[in-house]
């Protein structure tokens, strides 16, 4: 087992744009990371297994639901520290990262923002500590950019609602307690409901063969005549812009998890350039090498410079949806790349599991498209900027 030596780069000095809050909260991930993470996810990503003796770790280190007031078991922090902690952790894993953002802001956000007193005061802390975790229910087997036309349904049968439909591509579904699942009443209008593991109907089926994240549980969600209490639909938002705004919270959280992943690729690569000789000298001397690291920090460097304004104006609330996606898909096709530059770089054992490199790239090509594809966001920039939409 590799000790994990990693060293964060920050090429501006970016840390002086950080309280000592940010910093404490960072430094606890970076240290978690490093001690419960690094020694173990190689083999669990080869096992294709989620470690789940790390949710009570996640919990400890604030990843489940940072920015959720401390009276409902969140953390309480700002903006700026949720992104820092999901760059720690997809430092580690994004598979690992996922598991964190969909409890925060695809599960945690939903009730907290779209939900009432009591349904805060039942799941939130429950969630906080991860004694329960749960998953989101947006993407169907057959919609999965356009959300809207989606067939999960609902009907309410006067005591209760009766839900049936299907979702696909769910993290954390095998396991998870519960389900923030968005279906359509009788007149097509989306609402959330919250659907209980041993909901008679209600079943998780596991999906199998994944080459991506595969230290990520992901599943099914099947509803087969769900008996949903009335209680458990979430009254404060309907409509599409509901689980869209869930949808920002994560998109933002990935802005920053991507950042971690080309971090940690960049830091093997140019510790291995120095340590690997070829021609009498390490090949980090040699130019084309130098053009590879050179690139790879001035894109990381972009990357926190944009990701860190961008948590500045969320935390005034100020942050667009459109600049979020430019953000998120900015910063994954960075890591992306940079996974694949630093692969080169590390010859033929960039494929191995001895190095973060491979089992980061293959990661990164399921978070170029999920929570919104590559060229969807694209789509956004462009709807923002000429006020002209592409997708009708």
């Amino acid at each position: 087992m590799k000790p994990d030596v990693f060293e964060a780069p920050d090429y501006y000095n970016l840390d002086e744009l950080l309280s000592d809050e940010h910093k404490l909260v960072r430094d606890a991930a970076r240290a978690w990371v490093k001690r419960e993470v690094s020694p173990i996810i190689e083999d669990y990503a080869q096992k294709a297994e989620f470690p789940k003796q790390i949710i009570n770790g996640l919990a400890e280190i604030g990843a489940f639901g940072p920015y959720i007031p401390v009276e409902y078991g969140g953390a309480g922090l700002d903006q700026i520290s949720y992104g820092l902690i999901m760059q720690e952790i997809e430092r580690g894993d994004s598979g690992v990262r996922s598991t964190a953002s969909v409890q925060s802001s695809l599960v945690m956000y939903p009730i907290w923002k779209y939900g009432n007193e009591a349904q805060r005061e039942k799941y939130l802390p429950k969630l906080a500590i991860g004694e329960w975790i749960g998953c989101f229910g947006l993407t169907e087997p057959d919609h999965g950019s356009n959300p809207g036309g989606m067939v999960t349904n609902f009907k309410d049968m006067g005591d209760h609602y009766l839900l049936n439909g299907a979702k696909m591509w769910v993290s954390n579904a095998p396991f998870a307690q519960l389900a923030i699942v968005w279906a359509k009443d009788e007149n097509d209008r989306i609402h959330g409901l919250i659907v209980e593991r041993g909901m008679e109907g209600f079943s998780t089926p596991e999906t199998h063969n994944k080459w991506s994240l595969r230290a990520s549980a992901t599943g099914e969600l099947i509803f087969d005549n769900v008996k949903v209490p009335k209680e458990n639909l979430l009254p404060n938002k309907s409509g599409l812009g509901a689980p869209l705004g869930c949808l920002d919270s994560a998109r933002y959280g990935i802005a920053w998890g991507a950042i971690g992943a080309a971090m940690d690729c960049y830091d093997t690569a140019l510790r291995y350039s120095k340590e690997r000789t070829q021609f009498g000298k390490p090949i980090g001397q040699f130019q084309l090498q130098q053009k590879k690291l050179a690139e790879m920090i001035t894109e990381i460097t972009k990357a926190q410079l944009l990701t860190w304004r961008l948590g500045v104006l969320r935390n005034e609330n100020k942050a667009t949806s459109a600049q979020i996606s430019m953000a998120k898909r900015n910063n994954v096709e960075m890591a992306i790349n940079i996974a694949r530059e630093a692969r080169q770089i590390l010859g033929g054992m960039g494929i191995t599991g001895e190095y973060s490199i491979m089992r980061h790239s293959m990661n990164l090509e399921s978070v170029i498209t999920y929570e919104g594809t590559h060229d969807i966001h694209l789509l956004i920039t462009g709807l923002d900027i000429t006020g002209l939409n592409a997708f009708k």
